[in-house]
């Protein structure tokens, strides 16, 4: 289920419902056309004509609803249909389909371009003079300048023109008198210039050809039309020619010409077979715009067909067949391939010539194997996006509207694998004369002054040349009145006899424009040109237009008035346009009531009233569902609807978007539509169209029928899990001052059943682009009121989230403005603090969009200084910040900020106390005392300074301290300034991570926001003795196996007189330690060497130095390994490692593996000697020989089938382990059944039985593998 959001109106200001109400140019009414005028008044600025969808029903003629938005009431439509659309291309197997709309892209009828055309002309336009007064003539209607008419018919010229008197009419034709008299061929109509040449009783159309200019005159002047060519059609025949077979070589270009007879206008060309087939065309073959055929390169395919080129005429609607082409390809055993070369246009430069405002067709077209790729490029820049279009296969470029910043050089780049070549065309861009300021009618009063302004422009530069009544100005009698000036012409003093038509005709080598203008001079008090007390009815939250049409001369004034009270409505939700029209952006229901247009001029005034009623929109709130049912059960699909009660209701019902005929198995109720015994044929998309005279509201919902036998499975079952796709098609209805209800369409859950909703939104002022969350919603529901605030330009999206993860966002919705209302909240985090001594800076966090509810959000700051009952002090401020000058220093201050913006003054805000600028205390601490802790720490006492002395904030009590020298002579302090910090009001403190045994001087100051004050008398104190930090640079030294060397430095920080120093060291080997021997050493020894008790062990010394205190920091050093302790070390490391132990288990492992292998080999055979005589055979037991060995036999030994036997029978012995090169030297091999060879080596014919004998156990490869075991 959806509700579809094809929403209209009757018309942007309602429906006039006064019986009498001749209702004006923006249609307030309804017709039975499917295009229905949507708010064409409304949605003028953006130029879109949303049409009504074609319904053939009772709802034919209603527009879709309008959304109740007003700033962007056209682009919301626009989105609407575009949805609809998009639904409809879905086809049957969506859950979202609306009715066939008739888009943008179908031609409208020409009734609503026209009501637009005037929509357009009444807002921006000049004021007409009222029929029932005297005027000149005015052209109204007349034919296209280039006039091509068809032979069959009979010509129309066209001139109509109005004026009071009436015009008469007479013609020109080559810018002669046309006497229609004289021919009884022509007639003119009556009440009407317009020319009829009827050729029923014969005739030649050709005769009537020319230049025709229609004049229209009474007595206060004569208007032109344009000069009329008038041409008719023609459509010559092709002339027949005989044409010979093409003989052409594979691979090679051609080019087949069409060139058509000429035409008027020229004929549409396209290629046929002479069957009538469409020529296929690609890349390769293509048809140029000249209507040539072009192959690129030819192929034997090519032949299957013949090619004719046809031209159809545009007036006789016939189709001309030029005789067909053949072609014969002679083949070859290939086809070349060739580098692009240009078949249209030649050479590698060209020029062009348009006209601005038409389209720039360049082409290029080339040859090659394989067929070239076209590509185009602008030097000195980019091809127009917006404006340029590729066509024939990127053979050709298209720039549409021409305008001069796209004259230049264009080229296009024809490359294949063989190469490339470029064409470049040079563009020029002239002008027919265009409009800068076209002349318009000038009413006056008696006296009054004004001007006609001609301003064209083209290339070449246009010239101008003015007429009065048709004559040259020039001949014209003078007017002390006028003055010409170039392209104006200025009127002074202008009086009755001044009235007259100008003509202002300007033109170059490219065209011409006419314009008429009348001059007419009128005393004539203010008038309404509308019916009084219309009555005009809209839907709530629309856009309205009030129409309050008037005359008079001179030009009135006029306002609009409400309720007959109130200041003039011009600003913030209205607007008053040139013309009178009061436009309201947002009709809410305050706006209801009678309003009243005043027009004045110094002759009287007029006034006229507008009764406005507002109405409720309708809206379907439960709407039918999508439904699966099975045959020969009853389903009801829900409408319930929600209306102004004061407007007739009426629901009608589609089935795929056909209207619905409700047989004797249905049942059409109010809010419901019931069908009994569903068959098949009842599947399919159901609408409901709740509709008033105002407005109207779609839903739709499809219906599935199952068989009898069907039953639903369970398809979620077995299917991977994923996130759901993005929720669609958000749509926003409802909508109220801080409210709207957002609908959407839930995307596929992807068998994850959808648990939440997240509702994000977006605002145009504060934080473009940035998305907020707004609120969530359970997964069940798809549509929500979302609370809004005042004055935020919203813009919604929703995520929808299962148990898998979150959507992706879905698209934006249309954005939606709520009124605007006084801030409800104040900013917060207001401070006061100063920045200088003498001035308060007021700060505050800047409220957001959704609580500024208003324009120009703003801020009120109030200050007073505390406790003073001083008037407070006020400032608007639009930032987050305000400095307060002149101020005392220190001094509390009452402090309000309060939000405002252009509806009204946001709460009482609360007092905040802020505090103006600091200065320097003026005061140090006194009486300050130290104490000595020890010998790193003193204590510190102070008194308190006064509080009127500190001049700000008391932050803390500051102490600055500084080693003034050390007590050790000739010992070099740094002098660098330390402080110790004490906040808050304190008396006490202590300083520590001092020097002992120095000089310290200290001062104590006072610290405020501003900085330090003055110091306090300086303070010197001495710390004592404390223990010294380590000897520095200890250094052990080895020379030998027998002795160390220790040698070190004084501390660097005595801190205090050295007494001496301690030396501690024990010897050490591996995990054995020795006893720890000490020795003392006096304050100016700084060397000692021992004697090594053995030369295995090594030594670890510790060495501190001492004062009276004691002895300080030690440093720790060790004596360096001997190498042969080094060695000794890594045998020994080496042994206990599991790795080395895991080796060399191994090692021993593969060795006696490699004895078993080798036992096994000995233990398979002995000896193996070969018998002295061949001619006994083998049996299948050896006895053993003599010598105690025995003859190695086994069935492998057995004569095999296929032996070689000799010629008495006997099998010839087998040399059974006999060299490799006498196998190869022929004869067959025997191999068992894995392949291995068992059988006999052929002997060879030429060697004697006895060296194969011999040779064979020599030379057998298995004896010499055994020899080696």
């Amino acid at each position: 289920m959806r509700r579809l959001a094809a929403r209209g109106a009757a018309g942007d200001a309602g429906e006039a419902a006064a019986p009498a109400a001749d209702r004006t140019d923006c249609a307030r009414g309804r017709g039975r056309s499917p295009w229905r005028l949507i708010d064409l008044c409304a949605i003028w600025d953006s130029g879109v004509v949303l049409p009504a969808a074609d319904w053939k029903g009772p709802s034919s003629g209603v527009a879709g609803r309008r959304l109740n938005k007003a700033e962007v009431l056209s682009s919301v439509q626009k989105a609407q249909f575009q949805r609809l659309e998009a639904a409809r291309l879905r086809g049957p197997g969506s859950r979202e389909r609306g009715p066939v709309l008739r888009m943008a892209g179908q031609q409208p009828p020409p009734g609503v371009l026209a009501a637009l055309l005037l929509c357009l002309l009444s807002l921006g336009g000049a004021i007409e003079i009222p029929m029932d007064l005297s005027q000149p003539p005015t052209i109204t209607k007349q034919s296209v300048k280039d006039h091509i008419v068809d032979p069959r018919d009979n010509i129309l010229i066209e001139c109509e023109a109005k004026g009071n008197p009436a015009p008469s009419f007479h013609w020109t034709r080559n810018s002669r008198f046309f006497n229609i008299a004289k021919d009884p061929r022509v007639s003119m109509r009556r009440r009407s210039g317009t020319l009829v040449i009827d050729f029923r009783s014969g005739g030649r159309p050709e005769e009537y050809e020319g230049e025709y200019q229609c004049f229209a005159r009474n007595k206060f002047g004569t208007a032109l039309s344009n000069r009329i060519r008038l041409q008719v059609s023609k459509s010559p025949l092709w002339p027949k020619e005989n044409l010979d077979p093409v003989v052409v070589q594979e691979g090679a270009p051609l080019t087949l010409q069409c060139n058509p007879p000429p035409g008027l206008p020229s004929p549409v060309i396209f290629w046929m077979s002479s069957s009538m087939e469409p020529i296929t065309q690609d890349k390769r073959v293509s048809q140029g715009h000249n209507g040539d055929l072009y192959f690129s390169s030819v192929m034997l395919p090519d032949m299957q067909t013949d090619y004719s080129c046809n031209a159809r005429f545009h007036f006789t609607h016939t189709i001309q067949q030029k005789n067909a082409f053949t072609l014969k390809v002679l083949t070859t055993r290939g086809v070349a391939e060739r580098t692009p070369s240009f078949m249209y246009p030649q050479g590698t430069a060209s020029s062009q010539m348009v006209l601005r405002g038409m389209d720039l067709l360049l082409e290029c077209i080339a040859s090659g194997v394989p067929t070239p790729d076209i590509a185009w490029y602008k030097k000195g820049g980019d091809l127009p996006s917006d404006k340029a279009k590729f066509e024939n296969f990127n053979k050709a470029l298209r720039i549409t509207n021409v305008s001069e910043e796209d004259s230049g050089e264009y080229f296009c780049l024809a490359s294949n694998k063989m190469g490339s070549i470029r064409h470049t065309i040079s563009v020029r861009v002239k002008a027919a004369p265009y409009w800068l300021d076209e002349p318009k009618n000038l009413i006056l009063a008696p006296g009054e002054d004004g001007r006609l302004v001609c301003r064209a422009s083209g290339n070449p530069k246009p010239t101008v040349q003015w007429m009065v009544n048709g004559e040259p100005l020039q001949s014209a009698p003078p007017n002390p009145n006028r003055e010409v000036a170039g392209d104006t012409i200025i009127f002074r003093d202008t009086q009755i006899s001044s009235r007259a038509v100008y003509q202002c005709n300007t033109s170059n080598e490219h065209g011409y424009l006419l314009a008429n203008a009348f001059v007419s001079v009128l005393d004539v008090p203010p008038r309404m040109l509308s019916p009084r007390n219309q009555l005009i009815r809209v839907i709530l939250y629309n856009r309205t237009r009030l129409d309050c049409p008037f005359f008079g001369s001179p030009i009135p004034t006029l306002r609009w008035f409400k309720n007959g009270q109130g200041s003039n409505l011009d600003g913030g939700n209205y607007h008053v346009y040139e013309n009178g029209s009061l436009e309201i952006k947002m009709t809410r229901k305050e706006d209801q009531g009678i309003y009243t247009c005043v027009a004045t001029n110094i002759l009287g005034k007029a006034e006229n009233q507008v009764h406005l009623e507002v109405k409720d929109p309708t809206r379907i709130y439960r709407m039918p569902e999508d439904q699966v049912a099975k045959r020969g059960t009853t389903v009801q699909l829900e409408c319930r609807v929600k209306h102004d009660p004061s407007l007739k209701l009426t629901v009608s019902w589609l089935k795929d978007d056909e209207p619905l005929y409700v047989g004797n198995r249905m049942k059409k109720e109010d809010e419901s539509l019931t069908i009994f015994g569903v068959a098949e044929r009842d599947q399919g998309s159901y609408t409901c169209i709740a509709s008033t005279e105002l407005d109207q509201d779609l839903a739709k919902a499809y219906l599935t029928v199952l068989a009898d036998q069907a039953t639903p499975t369970n398809r979620l079952a077995a299917l991977p899990k994923g996130r759901p796709d993005r929720p669609r098609d958000l749509e926003l209805t409802d909508l109220a001052e801080r409210s709207v209800r957002l609908t959407w369409i839930p995307g596929d859950d992807n068998n994850s059943p959808i648990t939440d909703y997240v509702v994000q939104f977006e605002e145009d002022q504060f934080q473009p682009g940035v998305w907020h969350d707004h609120s969530k919603f359970p997964g069940s529901v798809n549509s929500a009121i979302l609370h809004l605030s005042p004055y935020v330009n919203y813009q919604f999206r929703v995520i929808a989230v299962n148990e898998v993860g979150s959507s992706h966002p879905s698209l934006p919705s249309e954005r939606y403005r709520t009124s605007g209302a006084p801030p409800e909240s104040n900013p917060a985090d207001v401070k006061g603090e100063g920045t200088r001594k003498n001035n308060m800076e007021i700060t505050w966090t800047p409220m957001n969009a959704t609580s500024a509810f208003g324009p120009n959000l703003r801020y009120i700051v109030k200050w007073r200084r505390r406790e003073t009952r001083e008037a407070w002090s006020n400032v608007t401020v639009w930032g987050s910040r305000h400095v307060v000058g002149q101020t005392p220093v220190y001094v509390p201050y009452e402090i309000r900020v309060q939000a405002e913006n252009d509806f009204g003054k946001g709460p009482e805000p609360d007092t905040v106390i802020g505090y103006s600028g600091e200065d320097y205390p003026r005061a140090a601490p006194t009486d300050v005392k130290i104490r000595v802790l020890n010998s790193t720490a003193v204590s510190l006492q102070w008194n308190r300074v006064y509080s009127d002395t500190v001049q700000g904030q008391l932050r803390e009590y500051r102490a600055y301290y500084w080693r003034e020298s050390s007590l050790l002579k000739n010992l070099w302090v740094s002098q660098k300034r330390q402080q110790a910090s004490f906040p808050g009001d304190r008396l006490r403190g202590v300083v520590s991570r001092l020097f002992p045994y120095s000089n310290y001087k200290l001062e104590m100051v006072v610290v405020n926001g501003r900085g330090d004050g003055p110091r306090s008398e300086t303070k010197e104190f001495a710390t004592p003795e404390g223990v010294p930090s380590a000897p520095r640079r200890f250094r052990v030294r080895q020379p030998n196996l027998e002795m160390i060397h220790l040698e070190w430095d004084h501390p660097e920080h005595p801190n205090g007189i050295l007494t001496g120093y301690t030396l501690k060291y024990v010897a050490f080997n591996g995990t054995k330690v020795g006893k720890q021997i000490v020795e003392n050493f006096s304050p100016n020894q700084t060397k000692f060497t021992m004697q090594r008790a053995d030369p295995v062990s090594r030594y670890r010394f510790t060495l501190s130095a001492r004062t009276q205190v004691g002895s300080g920091e030690a440093a720790t050093e060790e004596s360096p390994a001997p190498p042969n302790e080094a060695y000794t070390n890594n045998q020994a490391d080496i042994a206990t490692q599991g790795w080395f132990i895991g080796l060399m288990c191994a090692i021993a492992l593969l060795v006696l593996i490699l004895l078993i292998v080798c036992f096994i080999k000995r233990s398979r055979g002995g000896k193996y000697p070969v018998r002295e005589k061949k001619d006994v055979p083998l049996g299948p037991e050896d006895p053993k020989e003599e010598d105690g060995s025995f003859d190695y036999s086994d069935e492998d030994n057995k004569p095999l089938q296929g032996s070689q036997t000799s010629l008495d029978g006997t099998i010839k012995q087998q040399e059974s382990d006999d060299s490799l090169v006498d196998y190869g030297e022929g004869g067959e091999g025997q191999f068992n059944e894995d392949g291995s060879f068992i059988g006999q080596y052929t002997v060879k014919k030429d060697k004697e039985e006895t060296e194969g004998n011999e040779s064979s156990e020599a030379t057998s490869p298995v004896n010499a593998i055994y020899s080696l075991a």
